[in-house]
């Protein structure tokens, strides 16, 4: 219960925020950058070394790109039979396909299984999301915006130097090191500013304006990203026998609320803004109910 009320009070504080215009703007940014830069990677050396060489490691790698692979699909299908227009497709294809799973699923994820879950948290997040934002989420938001030639060079350079997808290849030469007790304190200390940075975070982004227009992708996109793609990740599990851990954490990953930063990249490149933030903020909210849900089911 300490757990989930975090989670609420933290996500109502940033809301509250943002309404009253206490803070600059750009403060989401600047949170967000903290996590990303310090936080993210104090915590994958934290968690990373923890984890043992095994098949287990990957099994939220692979779940995660077949369930992005299958929402994007269906999406785009959805998109065709709806006929859509172009930049409607373009954002239900960001933040339709690609999850939450780092600033709201690590305390989520946290909250129902404990610190021991984080490192299967970190491989979905850092293997699976965050690489397929930076090329899959780029090429989209050129492709449907039409604004520019998709630069394979300058994506792979990005997704090399981001400060937490370096810090987990780092960590995952320390599997099975202990450290220093000073070296676990500092990064602890620095690690648990996540959750209640994160949650602010979303709180002060969150929107919930919904035209009547917009209500046919808005259904879309979210059954897509919160029926589908969990379900998906229990077909999987099921063909594969996967049990344990490792499969329960990365199907409850696949069942996170769509992805802030997607609903960014999709509002920066002109795919409807408007739309991409009300799927965002309903679907951060929603994501709670249905992740409890699914966490019913798998348990």
């Amino acid at each position: 219960m300490e757990n989930f009320a975090l989670i609420f009070v933290a996500l109502f504080i940033g809301y509250i925020i943002n309404k009253r215009d206490i803070f600059p703007r750009d403060t989401p940014i600047i949170l967000n950058q903290f996590i990303l830069y310090i936080s993210l990677p104090a915590m994958a050396l934290l968690q990373i070394p923890k984890l043992s060489f095994s098949f287990e490691v990957l099994i939220p790698i692979i779940i995660a790109w077949i369930v992005m692979g299958v929402s994007a699909v269906v999406i785009y299908y959805i998109s065709k039979v709806f006929k859509f227009s172009k930049e409607v497709t373009g954002a239900l294809m960001l933040v339709g396909v690609l999850g939450n799973t780092s600033f709201v699923g690590i305390p989520v994820i946290q909250a129902y299984f404990g610190d021991s879950a984080l490192p299967y948290v970190l491989m979905y997040d850092q293997l699976g999301s965050f690489i397929m934002l930076s090329t899959y989420g780029t090429f989209i938001s050129v492709y449907y915006s039409n604004t520019e030639d998709v630069n394979v060079k300058a994506i792979a350079i990005k997704i090399i130097t981001f400060p937490p997808f370096l810090s987990l290849l780092v960590a995952l030469f320390f599997i099975g090191t202990t450290f220093h007790p000073v070296i676990t304190s500092v990064l602890s200390s620095l690690a648990s500013t996540i959750v209640p940075l994160a949650l602010v975070a979303v709180g002060l982004q969150l929107r919930f304006k919904l035209p009547k227009e917009d209500i046919k992708p808005f259904f879309s996109a979210l059954s897509v990203k919160l029926i589908l793609a969990p379900a998906v990740a229990i077909f999987i599990s099921m063909i594969f026998s996967w049990e344990g851990l490792a499969s329960s954490v990365s199907i409850m990953e696949a069942g996170m609320g769509p992805m802030i930063t997607a609903g960014a990249v999709a509002s920066m490149a002109g795919l409807a803004p408007r739309l991409s933030s009300a799927i965002v903020g309903y679907g951060v909210l929603l994501s709670f109910l249905t992740t409890w849900i699914l966490f019913k089911i798998i348990a």
